[in-house]
């Protein structure tokens, strides 16, 4: 959403509270950025890979097998927001979900869905590009426990899919999938993808409402509208940060001056696409670190300098707060793998 592939804090947050006293919750949260103290913010967006390794570090500390799971199950419809109360207004499941596959752009730009006519019903299906790493293997298993979480939470009646389908091999144990979905969970098939009856999508929603659901999907598709329109403002303020870091921590209104806005109308078109500068700012020195130091022929030193720090030892200080470890040791990572 913001230049490169983000998502919202929510998810970040729901894993880290459902992951339980295993972990450093703390660090883990600090890792994507955010604060651990301050208020869930699900406007607040994360890069998609940051979130990954997070889900990474977790398997690292505690047994993830059924995490996914967990965390999908603890998802609430009154999260989020307008998008929230739309799938609940719509008149059917299957209208639901329609507005997920048509509105989840506002929540995450790695991910879209499809409804698409099967053999046995409708598949919902999650489409998400890139390595079939860990984190998003951990992360989509979690997507697809969340979709049928919501759908639970409007349906009259008891839910169960016909049968779910994941891309990836099995994890150890899938007996905990199989519970919380109550159907075959086929693993290493050709879609992610949930099959649901024809009759379950078209049941009607417990608080369906024709008009209330037209009036949230006019104000869905003024962000939607939003989202698509101006995306490259992040992208050209990344850019002018990025070319101003050598001079040190540059100042909104001087970035703002070089896009032809004022500060003020700076500031809010960035808070209408879920930013700040500061977070802006973080971000492009975070991309900007982690590009030098997969190239060798710069030196620590010279990295801090255009990345914006007069010192190594406060480069080295924030780039641990963004990733979880030191510069020297992301290069030796990266350049190993």
């Amino acid at each position: 959403m913001l230049g490169m592939d983000y998502v919202t804090s929510l998810f970040a947050r729901k894993v880290v509270a459902v992951a339980g006293g295993g972990i450093d919750a703390a660090t883990l949260l600090q890792s994507v950025g955010i604060a651990p103290e301050a208020p869930w913010d699900t406007g607040q967006m994360i890069p998609a890979e940051s979130y990954y390794d997070m889900l990474e570090k977790i398997a690292e500390q505690i047994d993830a097998t059924d995490l996914p799971v967990r965390t999908g199950a603890s998802m609430r419809l009154d999260e989020y927001g307008a998008l929230g109360l739309a799938f609940k207004a719509a008149t059917t499941l299957g209208a639901s979900y329609a507005r997920i596959e048509r509105y989840a752009r506002l929540w995450t730009s790695v991910v879209e869905y499809e409804l698409r006519p099967a053999n046995g019903g409708t598949l919902f299906i999650l489409h998400r590009e890139g390595e079939r790493r860990l984190g998003m293997r951990l992360s989509n298993e979690a997507t697809l426990a969340s979709a049928v979480s919501l759908a639970r939470q409007v349906c009259p009646v008891p839910l169960v899919p016909v049968e779910v389908l994941v891309r990836h091999p099995a994890p150890r144990r899938v007996a905990a999938h199989e519970d919380w979905f109550g159907c075959p969970v086929r693993f290493g098939a050709e879609l992610d993808a949930i099959l649901y009856a024809d009759e379950t999508l078209a049941r009607p929603n417990i608080l369906g409402d024709e008009g209330i659901s037209q009036y949230l999907a006019t104000h869905l598709d003024a962000e939607l509208s939003e989202i698509i329109r101006e995306p490259a403002l992040v992208t050209q303020a990344k850019a002018a940060i990025a070319q101003a870091l050598s001079g040190g921590a540059p100042k909104m209104t001087d970035i703002a001056r070089s896009l032809g806005l004022s500060a003020r109308s700076f500031h809010r078109r960035l808070s209408e696409h879920g930013a700040t500068f500061q977070s802006l700012t973080e971000d492009t020195r975070r991309d900007l670190a982690e590009g030098l130091l997969r190239d060798e022929s710069h030196s620590l030193a010279e990295i801090a300098f255009l990345t914006g720090f007069s010192e190594q030892s406060a480069f080295t200080r924030a780039f641990k707060r963004w990733v979880g470890m030191t510069p020297a040791a992301y290069r030796k990572h990266t350049v190993r793998r």
